[in-house]
């Protein structure tokens, strides 16, 4: 290992590289000099297993990365894949060399091309009925619970979005059941209070 002092360009002595950090002068030029080393030279090294070596090397590798180790094979072609390779349609495991040229000559059938936004008709199930017309509410609300417990762990859309749609929803549903329900327990009280004698006097 050589290192050059930054004035003089010549190599610096051998006990700047002893220990991790040298600080000391250039015996050429006397140009303060500090060698920092990474502490990784000064570690021992691992010990290696020889029965590792011997399970790795029985192992598949992955035709693509001849480093990583082969989880899967490819339904098409045959190929060794890791997991980094390996592409479900279907049910089946593609390799990319086969993917590729089955969507160059269109879309493959087996492939999600679209995905129904459960968290936006949720928002609009919740949203439109209270803005136009207060009582259709009464059949979306459970709609909207139904859709917000059924569908909040499965995946939204084709790109990440968050569940804000769904959360806006509950929160405005549960406003819309809170309300109705005291206007029922409104109209229960109202209704008794009507049928109540007038007490003579």
């Amino acid at each position: 290992m050589l290192i050059f002092c930054p004035s003089c360009n010549a190599p610096l002595p051998e006990r700047f590289f002893r220990q991790p950090r040298v600080e000391g002068s250039c015996s050429t030029c006397g140009t303060k000099v500090a060698v920092t080393l990474f502490p990784a030279l000064f570690r021992p090294a691992a010990r290696i297993d020889p029965q590792s070596l011997t399970t790795a090397e029985g192992e598949a590798t992955c035709f693509e990365h001849s480093s990583k180790r082969a989880v899967a094979v490819c339904n098409k072609c045959g190929r060794f894949l890791c997991a980094l390779c390996e592409v479900e349609v279907a049910g089946q495991v593609w390799c990319p060399s086969c993917l590729i040229p089955a969507n160059a000559s269109g879309p493959i059938q087996a492939l999600e091309q679209s995905r129904t936004l459960f968290d936006s008709i949720a928002l609009a199930l919740a949203t439109f009925p209270a803005l136009l017309f207060f009582y259709p509410s009464i059949l979306t609300a459970p709609v909207v619970v139904y859709l917000a417990i059924r569908y909040w762990k499965r995946p939204s859309s084709m790109v990440p979005r968050g569940k804000w749609r769904f959360t806006v929803a509950l929160i405005i549903v549960l406003v819309e059941i809170s309300f109705i329900v005291f206007v029922i327990i409104a109209l229960i009280i109202y209704q008794q209070g009507i049928r109540q004698p007038v007490a003579q006097k």
